[in-house]
């Protein structure tokens, strides 16, 4: 089979929060997440899932062989927006898992944190477990250091940060963030360790951040590079100073959002484990 690279470099903004397509071939389809919204769900009473609003969008793409009726190749939290890819036939799928499994996907992710990071960049490496007071509730996870924490894991998350300024006049940091590692809620946790919690993140923040009106989260850009198609593929950052809902106003700069800043990231990425 052939071999192909595809970029996508799309400007057009999610405003309304709904599905948007990114990217679309007879392997995969590739689009811009919502925030709050789950990928899918066994709980046949809930309506509102990204796999229903695909299965709306692209009725003939649905395969009722499978379980929930897509191949989802990785997963976003319910809170995070962004970019998510779907396999369209059982060779992509398998080509994506195994690039995953095997470390050849890159994941870039844009968060808004609270304070401001002094470092122009840090390396956290934190082990992540389950947090067993909460096992039957939000599913939160904890550091290796917590007397909570069970079964631990080593985690390597690289931040690289892009501004300094305020979020509804506190001060606040914009962050490119590239996980080594995929444990559940890595970003969320780490950030919480190094004392810059996510902007809106109820879960991380002990139910404390609730004024925002989502979790400053975002999965930017996914490069997945496998044995069926090749995929760059970037969703527009919905956290820039000009959407007034962000009430983010930068003061200072350090790295604009370009192929630098992904070259330093992945610079402070090649040897983590």
């Amino acid at each position: 089979m052939s071999m192909r690279r595809t970029c996508v470099y799309t400007m057009e903004k999610n405003k309304d929060n709904t599905v948007n397509v990114l990217y679309r071939s007879n392997n995969f389809l590739v689009v811009n997440k919502p925030y709050d919204l789950v990928i899918n769900s066994n709980n046949p009473e809930l309506k509102t899932t990204l796999q229903k609003e695909v299965q709306a969008i692209f009725p003939e793409l649905v395969n009722p062989e499978l379980r929930h009726e897509f191949h989802f190749v990785h997963r976003l939290d319910y809170a995070t927006s962004g970019v998510i890819c779907l396999a369209l036939n059982k060779y992509a799928a398998k080509a994506a898992t195994n690039a995953f499994e095997k470390r050849k996907a890159k994941k870039y992710y844009l968060a808004l944190v609270h304070g401001h990071i002094n470092k122009r960049h840090v390396i956290i490496s934190e082990p992540i477990g389950d947090d067993v007071r909460e096992k039957n509730g939000n599913h939160k996870m904890c550091t290796g250091g917590s007397a909570f924490c069970e079964r631990p894991r080593n985690s390597y998350t690289a931040l690289l940060v892009l501004e300094r300024g305020t979020r509804n006049g506190k001060p606040a940091t914009k962050v490119l963030l590239c996980p080594k590692t995929g444990r559940r809620h890595q970003l969320r946790v780490h950030c919480s360790h190094i004392g810059h919690t996510i902007i809106g993140d109820y879960t991380y923040s002990e139910r404390q951040d609730t004024e925002p009106h989502r979790t400053f989260l975002h999965s930017y850009r996914l490069i997945l590079q496998n044995q069926v198609e090749n995929l760059d593929v970037i969703a527009p950052d919905p956290f820039e100073s000009s959407e007034p809902v962000n009430q983010w106003v930068p003061t200072n700069s350090l790295q604009v959002l370009n192929d630098s800043a992904f070259t330093a990231i992945d610079k402070l990425t090649l040897n983590l484990c």
